[in-house]
């Protein structure tokens, strides 16, 4: 029973796969068939649309030949356009250049005719100019037969009087000119200075270095001495000062060239005449405290004077070397308020001028600073200066404003200038100094020396202290514009050979007297 059952089972599975296999080939047939129909109307449609993409492929190559040929037969068409004007062109450049040398040929006969013109004229013109020169010639002649002077005699002859009226004219314009600029300068500078004073009035003040101890009685004099006279070897040796006790009562000279040492030394001994213990151990003390309240005057002095006159960022060094001149005199001027004054006009001025007033005023307060170690370093206030402003790294016009506010060497700056005559202003000024009777005689009779050297002068004086100088001149033998040339020949040998403060005004006098008596 299993087994049939099995059996029945494959041979129905076998009959299933049999009709299974049979109807699938029917359908396969059926898909194949519908396959190639629609391959085959795929493929007519194929062939279709390729005919169409053919003619429209061929009606786009006929648009794209007419376009071209279009364009071809434009750009043809504006050649022959090109070509047609050049040659217009072409024949009308020649139309004119054959008109051109036409003209030429006309302008060619037209200078060849001239030219034989200017040849003939120029003949004319050599046989006219001989036949001129033949008679100056002849002229020349007989004029040195009447004259019975030569051509040389008489060339030299009118030369000498040429030079004679040019020399009178050479010297009326050069007074005319001086009396115009010396007019103009004056004024102007009158202005300046005026205003310049009147901005930096300040007392007149003449110092004379202090070299008396007052003491209170004679007794001290031997106090100060000491046994076997210690006590005063020990003060000069520890000043290097010299210390002068004579019969002078109630007073001792301190006498020496540094007048830091004098102070220090008159300090020294003020407080140890009012402390009343001299020994040289007190003295060795005092000494050394008067040496530090001086350093430390010095230094406030210094800074002070900074202050007043607005120059800033100097040396802590500069400003100690600059408090050094309070003690320092020149012919009785302090040097310090005298350079204090030069800087302030020098300021002024060179506002006037529109020049760096801060720079002016450095260079005038620094330009004396020279003299604070004059008696220490070798050489002039002047160079010493100069060394110190550039050891300290001032600016190079403050530099050559110290190193020419005497002339030893040329200005190089406005500022420079202008520093030299604050110098002069602040020393010349009346009061300001003091000169010996020696030197201000010896200035007055140079003067007069050099106005009598010259030809024609017959006297001379020197007044208003020898700030001007009056030449009488014989009006016999000099001229008005002989005197002229006087003048300015006195002013400059004035200004070669002799030193001096200030401006000396030299005045030439020529006086002429018609004196009749009536009978």
């Amino acid at each position: 029973m299993d087994f049939m059952s099995y059996a029945f089972a494959i041979v129905a599975l076998i009959i299933g796969t049999v009709i299974g296999f049979y109807i699938r080939k029917k359908s396969d047939e059926k898909n194949v068939a519908g396959a190639k129909a629609n391959a085959e109307a795929i493929v007519d449609d194929a062939i279709k649309q390729a005919q169409n993409l053919k003619r429209e492929a061929l009606f786009e190559a006929k648009e794209e030949n007419i376009k071209y040929r279009n364009e071809v037969e434009q750009e043809l068409k504006e050649r022959r356009n090109e070509a047609n004007r050049t040659e217009n062109r072409l024949i009308q450049k020649e139309e004119n250049l054959e008109i051109k040398s036409n003209n030429l040929d006309k302008r060619e006969l037209n200078l060849e005719a001239k030219e034989d013109d200017f040849s003939k004229r120029r003949d004319g013109l050599v046989n006219e100019e001989a036949k001129i020169q033949a008679l100056i010639d002849a002229q020349k002649t007989e004029l040195e037969k009447i004259s019975m002077l030569s051509r040389d005699e008489a060339r030299k002859i009118i030369m000498d009087e040429t030079e004679q009226e040019l020399s009178h004219e050479i010297a009326i314009m050069i007074r005319d000119a001086d009396q115009k600029a010396n007019d103009e300068a004056d004024r102007n500078a009158k202005n300046i200075i005026l205003q310049a004073i009147q901005r930096s009035a300040s007392d007149i003040v003449t110092e004379n270095t202090v070299t008396i101890v007052h003491l209170p009685n004679d007794d001290m004099k031997g106090r100060i001495i000491g046994r076997e006279g210690r006590n005063i070897r020990t003060l000069e040796s520890l000043t290097g000062i010299d210390l002068i006790i004579d019969d002078t009562p109630e007073a001792v000279v301190i006498s020496g060239f540094d007048p830091i040492r004098r102070q220090i030394a008159k300090l020294a001994l003020e407080k140890l005449i009012q402390d009343g213990r001299i020994h040289p151990a007190r003295i060795e003390e005092m000494v050394d405290r008067a040496r530090k309240e001086i350093d430390e005057k010095i230094r406030e002095v210094g800074e002070e004077a900074t202050f007043d006159v607005g120059v800033h960022s100097l040396h802590p060094d500069l400003i100690k070397i600059l408090g050094r001149l309070s003690y320092r005199t020149s012919y009785g001027q302090n040097v310090l308020k005298h350079s204090i004054e030069v800087a302030k006009l020098a300021g002024v001025m060179a506002g006037e001028l529109g020049e760096d007033i801060a720079l002016a005023k450095r260079a005038g307060l620094l330009h004396d600073i020279g003299k604070a170690l004059d008696h220490e370093i070798e050489g002039s206030h002047v160079e010493i200066g100069a060394e110190i402003a550039n050891k300290y790294n001032e600016p190079e016009i403050v530099v050559n404003s110290i190193a020419s506010h005497h002339g030893d060497t040329l200005p190089t700056s406005t500022t420079a200038v202008l520093v030299a005559a604050a110098d002069a202003l602040s020393a010349a000024r009346p009061g300001a100094r003091s000169e010996s009777l020696e030197n201000y005689i010896r200035r007055l009779e140079k003067l007069e020396e050099i106005s009598n050297s010259f030809t024609g002068v017959s006297q001379s004086y020197a007044i208003q202290a020898g700030r001007e100088i009056r030449v009488m001149v014989k009006p016999n033998e000099v001229n008005d514009a002989q005197s002229v040339r006087i003048a300015r020949d006195i002013k400059k040998r004035i200004e070669e050979e002799m030193n001096y403060p200030g401006n000396i005004k030299v005045t030439v006098i020529r006086e002429t007297r018609a004196i009749e008596y009536a009978k």
